[in-house]
C-alpha cells in the first residue's frame, strides 16, 4: 500500500517458503483488493509490472490529493505556524507520503524545501498536538476537564474545571472555548452575567485531565461553534453586539471577508456603510488598525 515492490523470489528466501506459497498469497490480496472495489468503492489493483519484474499495488489517482491541492495545503499549514517544527514536519511528511502518488512526492517536497527549512516556529514553542484529541474526546462526550491556565496576566497559573466546548484555530493559535464551573463570576469577569463561553489558547494549557463527570446542555442551548466563528475576532471574548462604521478604504471585499457577518448598507461614492454582529471587544483593535480608512457610526 505504501508504493513497495514485491518480488516473488526474495519473498519466498524470507519467509523459507515456496515461491507457490507467495504466489498463492498475492492471489489472495488481488481477491481482497478486488472485492473492496466492489463493496467501499477503492479500486485499487495488484499488477505484475513486466518493467520491474515485481508486484505492486496500482492505486487510482483520484483517491490521491493532486499536486495543486496538497501544495496548497501544505503552503496554508506552513503559513499557520501553528506547530512545532517537529510537529510542522511530521505532519507535511505523512501528508505527502500519504496523500500523494508516488511519482509525484519528489516534486511537491522541492517545491516546499526552501520553506521548511527557513520555517520559523511560535515563541512559546509548545507542542499542542497531543492535547487535540483529550480535548475532541471531552467535547465528544461532553466530559469536564480540568487544567491550570497560564493567561496573559498575572505569573500564577489559574486552575479551572471546564465544559468543552469546541476547538477552533485563529492567527497561529489553537483555541478551546468551554464554560468555567466553580467560579465567582462577579468577581472573575468584567460581565459576570455572560452566557457565552471563554476562550483559552491551547499552547497555555498545563496538567490537562478530563474527569469522569458528564455535563449536558439543552438542544436549544448546543453550542453552535460554526456561527460563533464568524462573529468572534481575535478570539477575545465578550457580549454579541452590533458596529456599524463607514468604510473609504481600497478594497470592500477585504472587509467582507475578515468580518463574515458584515453587510453593504449603502454606497455613496466610494463610502461604504457596513454592519456587522460580533462579540466581545476583538473587533475594536482590527477597526483602529485600519486607520483613516475606516470611521465607526
Amino acid at each position: 500500500m505504501n508504493g513497495r515492490i514485491i518480488y516473488k523470489a526474495e519473498e519466498a528466501e524470507r519467509f523459507g517458503v515456496s515461491e507457490k506459497s507467495i504466489q498463492r498469497d498475492i492471489e489472495q490480496i488481488r481477491m481482497f483488493l478486488d472485492n473492496q472495489a466492489v463493496t467501499d468503492g477503492i479500486p485499487n489493483n495488484l499488477i505484475y509490472d513486466y518493467s520491474i519484474k515485481g508486484y505492486r499495488i496500482e492505486q487510482a489517482d483520484n483517491l490521491k490529493l493532486t499536486n495543486d491541492e496538497i501544495l496548497a495545503i501544505c503552503k496554508i499549514i506552513l503559513s499557520s505556524r501553528a506547530f512545532s517544527k517537529k510537529e510542522m514536519g511530521n505532519i507535511l511528511d505523512r501528508l505527502i507520503e500519504c496523500c500523494v502518488p508516488i511519482k509525484n512526492q519528489k516534486l511537491v517536497n522541492d517545491l516546499m524545501r526552501n520553506e521548511r527549512f527557513h520555517y520559523v516556529e511560535l515563541t512559546h514553542k509548545q507542542k499542542v498536538l497531543d492535547k487535540m484529541m483529550l480535548l475532541g474526546n471531552a467535547i465528544h462526550s461532553q466530559l469536564l476537564i480540568e487544567f491550570d491556565y497560564q493567561g496573559i496576566q498575572g505569573h500564577t497559573p489559574k486552575h479551572r474545571v471546564v465544559e468543552p466546548l469546541a476547538i477552533l484555530f485563529s492567527e497561529f493559535y489553537f483555541y478551546l472555548a468551554g464554560r468555567i464551573r466553580n467560579i465567582d463570576k462577579d468577581t472573575a469577569f468584567a460581565e459576570p452575567n455572560d452566557a457565552y463561553p471563554t476562550i483559552y489558547r491551547i499552547d497555555r494549557i498545563k496538567k490537562l485531565e478530563m474527569t469522569e463527570e458528564h455535563f449536558s446542555t439543552p438542544y436549544r442551548d448546543k453550542f453552535e461553534e460554526g456561527e460563533y466563528r464568524k462573529r468572534i475576532q481575535f478570539m477575545y471574548g465578550g457580549k454579541l453586539r452590533k458596529v456599524k462604521f463607514e468604510y473609504t478604504g481600497y478594497s470592500v471585499d477585504a472587509v467582507l471577508d475578515k468580518l463574515p457577518t458584515a453587510k453593504v448598507l449603502s454606497e455613496v461614492d466610494g463610502k461604504y456603510l457596513i454592519e456587522a454582529e460580533v462579540f466581545g471587544d476583538g473587533i475594536d483593535m482590527w477597526l483602529r488598525s485600519q486607520g483613516e480608512a475606516i470611521k465607526l457610526v
